[in-house]
């Protein structure tokens, strides 16, 4: 079949199988394209097939949550394959040729029930708050559950059906696909993208918060009230902390802030940022080193894996990971285009489906909301596989010929509400500006920095990455170390013991015990040595401070704190603090000057000779003050009088 009409209307008739394909309407166009092929399978991300030749798409590649183990990081493996779409012709369809053809039926399914019951998830929900972020094992995690049933009739037509209803119906979508390998069949309509890159600009876009509605647009002032809600704004700025360390890694100077924005849907609306950096790197790479996002998994990223096993028990298959399109363009260049797996339901060829959502859980979370969001986000998609209602219609809708959604009309759009918008700026304000703005390489660069080398030992958090784009920044040369990588520290003139998960007091956890020897070893060696997070719990245990586990977490909290006599403003990321009742004490390692807390005596920050730490991350997007404090530090460690009193403090 050469007709993209005739493959479709084989297909819709009476799920005649026409082979492989995909039909993906992206954001905003007016057309679905509509993919045909043969499918592959891959064992690695590194073994996608992106062969040279003219400019277009080449692959589209099915990536389960399974190639998580790629990064050695904790999953149950279902065997779920990498399944690739090797790319044979490209055609387009008008959006209204396609409303056409396909087919408009309704779909009728049985036995439909979530495999974990409401009771069960709300459960979890509070064994997760409890003992893992209460624990101090991360900031935020996603945990999901599955809407089960089996579809009547042919599967094909009946997934080529939900497609249409959510052409309709549907709106925000950055993709709206169906795609049909033959050993399955997804369809869905994701809000989010997790990464593209085009003209060597990467970009990723973090959605989190969830306000849920009935109507058919949502109600103005309850909108406000949810963007005012402290909740929903620390749960968006802890993922965006969490991309904007991948972007670290996968951009060259990091990645730049713009927004927040209002993602509008049928059943509910989204907070977004988007992110965006310039890079190099092949786009397979780009795929690994960001899988798979925050807002499925949570943070820090490798510990909420280990989390997400303990408490889900069951494989994710495709949920959480990506649709990757890899192309090239007219300059031979690969492009990278990914939603995430959300939204999203998976037909088997007997017609079983499975359709799977998450919460984000944070120390605000309450059992109660969080099994709420479940139902809520997975409204849409159900509604279009008639297990649920659809949303209201609008009072008036656009022509389909406009290249609208015939849900989206954009006058009508609450993001567009000037008291909408200034909510949505206001979240700006107390943020970092070193991320927000476009940064000119050598600009906050310190006299007497340049040539110095750094050392980042990384206790399994990535902010490592953003830690070492603002110590590149302020002027010196930065490598990164895993701490299970043992390995002389001579050459370095700054070594900076860093953040992580766990318990610092654990006597049985290797990761303490390595990163603390490497501490006293430091200490002993007189070596200049920064502590960031976990370093500084772990510093401040062998300079004699008692260490505290706190009531409630300080996850994604920012706070106004004196740092040795300045006034601060930064993001803390901890659940253990170390306390003092003094602002000096003496230690082995000579006397000590402590920043503490007036209410409790924790420590927020900590100098001596030739070492100093703090309990917050000066990185994190939540410190706005986070590179001056950086700049004073190194003025200290370094004993370098031009440094002192210099950080681009004020700069933001």
């Amino acid at each position: 079949m050469t007709r993209p009409h005739d493959l479709l209307a084989a297909a819709a008739a009476d799920g005649v199988d026409p082979g492989p394909f995909a039909l993906v309407r992206r954001e905003g166009a007016d057309h679905l394209e509509l993919f045909t092929g043969t499918v592959r399978t891959a064992d690695r991300l590194a073994d996608i097939p992106l062969p040279d030749g003219p400019p277009g798409p080449r692959t589209l590649a099915l990536v389960p949550y399974r190639q998580i183990g790629e990064r050695g990081f904790a999953c149950v493996d279902d065997g779920m394959p990498l399944e690739c779409l090797v790319i044979s012709a490209h055609q387009r369809i008008g959006l209204a040729d396609a409303l056409d053809v396909l087919p408009d039926r309704p779909v009728r399914s049985t036995g439909a029930g979530f495999d974990v019951a409401d009771d069960e998830y709300a459960a979890t929900v509070g064994r997760v708050i409890a003992d893992e972020i209460g624990r101090g094992e991360g900031a935020n995690f996603v945990i999901h559950r599955t809407m089960r049933a089996t579809v009547q009739g042919p599967p094909l037509v009946a997934a080529l059906a939900a497609l249409r209803r959510l052409l309709l119906r549907e709106r925000g979508a950055y993709w709206t696909f169906v795609v049909h390998t033959g050993t399955r069949i997804l369809v869905g309509a994701s809000p989010e993208r997790h990464v593209s890159v085009d003209d060597g600009l990467v970009m990723m876009n973090p959605i989190s918060g969830t306000f849920r509605h009935t109507g058919a647009a949502a109600d103005r002032d309850a909108l406000l009230r949810f963007l005012h809600d402290p909740k929903e704004v620390e749960e968006l700025y802890m993922v965006l902390d969490e991309e904007l360390k991948m972007m670290a890694t996968v951009a060259e100077h990091g990645g730049q802030v713009v927004g927040p924005h209002l993602k509008e849907m049928a059943h509910l609306a989204h907070t977004e940022y988007l992110l965006a950096g310039r890079g190099s790197r092949d786009v397979r790479e780009v795929l690994r080193e960001t899988m798979f996002a925050p807002t499925v998994t949570g943070s820090p990223m490798e510990n909420a894996c280990r989390v997400i096993a303990r408490h889900e028990r069951t494989g994710r298959r495709y949920y959480a990971g990506v649709l990757a399109l890899l192309g090239r363009d007219d300059d031979g260049r690969q492009t990278l285009d990914a939603p995430i797996l959300i939204r999203t339901a998976e037909l088997s060829p007997a017609g079983e489906l499975r359709v799977p959502v998450g919460a984000t859980l944070v120390r605000h979370s309450t059992a109660e909301d969080e099994v709420a969001e479940t139902h809520a986000k997975g409204a849409g998609v159900l509604a279009a596989l008639g297990l649920g209602p659809d949303a209201p219609e609008p009072a008036a809708r656009p022509a389909v010929s406009a290249g609208l959604t015939p849900r989206h009309d954009p006058e009508r759009s609450l993001a567009n509400d000037p008291e909408v918008r200034a909510a949505l700026a206001a979240r700006n304000a107390p943020l970092a500006r070193f991320w927000l703005d476009q940064r000119t390489p050598g600009a906050s660069a310190l006299p007497g920095l340049t040539g110095l080398r750094a050392l980042i030992v990384d206790g399994e958090d990535t902010f490592t990455g953003m830690l070492a784009h603002q110590l590149g920044a302020l002027g010196l040369r930065v490598d990164r170390r895993d701490w299970r990588e043992p390995a002389p520290v001579d050459g370095y003139d700054l070594v900076v013991v860093g953040p992580g998960p766990g318990d610092p007091g654990d006597p049985a956890a290797p990761k303490m015990a390595v990163m603390r020897a490497l501490l006293a070893g430091l200490l002993a060696a007189g070596r200049p040595t920064l502590a960031v997070c976990l370093g500084h719990q772990l510093l401040s245990g062998l300079l004699g401070l008692p260490l505290h586990r706190r009531e409630a977490p300080y996850q994604g909290v920012q706070r106004d704190v004196t740092v040795f006599g300045a006034a601060r403003r930064v993001g803390f990321y901890s659940t253990f603090t170390a306390r003092a009742d003094a602002d000096r004490v003496a230690s082995a390692y000579g006397p000590v000057e402590l920043s503490r807390d007036p209410a409790d005596g924790a420590v927020h920050a900590l100098r001596g000779p030739g070492f100093a730490g703090v309990q917050f991350h000066p990185e994190s997007v939540l410190s706005r003050d986070g590179l001056a404090v950086l700049a004073d530090l190194l003025g200290h460690l370094l004993a370098n009088p031009a440094l002192t009193g210099h950080g681009p403090a004020d700069r933001g």
